[in-house]
This record gives structure tokens, C-alpha cells and sequence, in this order.
């Protein structure tokens, strides 16, 4: 992960957010609210910017925040978004509509991991972006990569959860923190060898994961 001083500087680069999305960051720092560090959504943006998707699922919609920039970002591209939480999504289907976003991002309320079938009738997609429960990972993966189209893209938020991955495990107290440690950690080795995907992992925010699906050999 880069340090402080140099992830201070690339934030300091990085162009005025409009007020509704300054807003947002405010209401999301003060009430504790997880998303996306400013750096680490530039290099997603710009990477959906280049693959130009045109239909993206998103594993943990939260108040909206990243579904909004998303949409934002590739105005040609639809959402669909999965929440579990009842008062993160009342705020994401309200401020989604403040945006006039709301013909092309759909929140589904509900555990993601409970609500494939529903998932699967409106894909196929060509992004994936998984930002919810980091210990359901992999099952997230799982589940919902076979609805990619051929050279579709997964994006994973969190990796290097603050660095701890690279920790001797044995050494972080916290026995919570250490079993999520370990479930990431794992995730990040079973992805880098994931026999139908090519992953690059980008230490930049929490650590991004990029994974392409590869096509099908001739």
C-alpha cells in the first residue's frame, strides 16, 4: 500500500467531486458510513471507463455512493445493486433519485447471497464490483461470475484491508479481525490462481483487485 504522505498527494490531484457527491462523502464520514477511499474509486472509474460496460452488478450498494459515481462515470452503462442493510438502502434509493439516476441504477433489498436468481433474470453483466461482506468473498465471486459475459471484468474493493494481509496473522490480538484477515488473505491466493480469470492486485485506497475474465480457447 502506498504511504501516507504519497496517497495524501494522489488524493490531493484528484479534481472536485459536484456538492451532492461532497455531500455524500461528509454524510458517509459522519455516520460511519464504508466507501470507496477517493483514490481507490478513480482507479475504478477509470477502469470501467476503459472496459465500457454496459451493464454492471454491484455487491453492496450502501447509501449509493459508488453506484451514483459508477453511473456517473459511464453514462451509457445500467446498474443493477444488492443491500442488505434496510437504512443504507433507503438512503441509496433516495439520494439515487435526487441524482435522476434512478431509470438507470436498481437497488435490491436483501442478502446477496440469497438473491441469485433474481441477480441472473436481469444480466447478463459485464462488470461486477464486489464491496460487501469482505469474509463472503469468494462466495459472492462464485455465485455471481458465471453471469459475466466473455471478457467481462471483477472488480474487488478491500484486499489489503489496511495492510493486515501482509501481517504474520499470529500477531494480530483482535481474534475477529484475525479471521477476516485470514478469509481475505485467502481470497486474494485463490483469485491470483483462478484458472478463468487474469488478476492484477493495485495498492492504491484498500487495495484493489482487477480480475478479466479470459475468452474461451479456440
Amino acid at each position: 500500500m502506498l504511504d501516507q504522505k504519497l496517497q495524501t498527494y494522489m488524493e490531493s490531484m484528484i479534481p472536485d467531486r459536484p456538492p451532492a457527491i461532497q455531500e455524500m462523502e461528509a454524510y458517509a464520514s459522519e455516520h460511519g458510513v464504508p466507501i470507496m477511499e477517493a483514490a481507490g474509486m478513480e482507479v475504478l472509474l477509470q477502469f470501467l471507463r476503459i472496459h465500457s460496460p454496459h451493464h454492471i452488478l454491484e455487491i453492496g450498494t450502501a447509501i449509493g455512493y459508488s453506484a451514483i459515481r459508477m453511473a456517473s462515470a459511464v453514462p451509457k452503462a445500467s446498474i443493477v445493486s444488492i443491500e442488505r442493510d434496510q437504512e443504507r438502502y433507503d438512503q441509496a434509493l433516495l439520494r439515487i433519485e435526487q441524482m435522476g439516476l434512478s431509470s438507470r441504477i436498481r437497488v435490491h433489498f436483501g442478502d446477496a447471497l440469497e438473491l441469485s436468481d433474481a441477480i441472473e433474470s436481469e444480466g447478463p453483466y459485464d462488470a461486477l464490483f464486489i464491496d460487501a461482506a469482505k469474509g463472503q468473498y469468494q462466495r459472492f465471486f462464485e455465485l455471481y461470475e458465471p453471469m459475466l459475459t466473455e471478457g467481462g471484468m471483477i472488480i474487488t474493493d478491500n484486499i489489503l484491508f489496511k495492510g493486515l494481509v501482509a501481517e504474520e496473522q499470529d500477531q494480530i490480538d483482535n481474534r475477529r479481525i484475525r479471521s477476516l484477515v485470514k478469509k481475505i488473505a485467502g481470497y486474494n491466493t485463490w483469485l491470483m490462481s483462478h484458472p478463468s480469470y487474469e488478476t492484477c492486485i493495485i495498492p492504491v485506497g484498500d487495495g484493489i483487485a482487477v480480475s478479466i475474465k479470459r475468452g474461451e480457447l479456440k
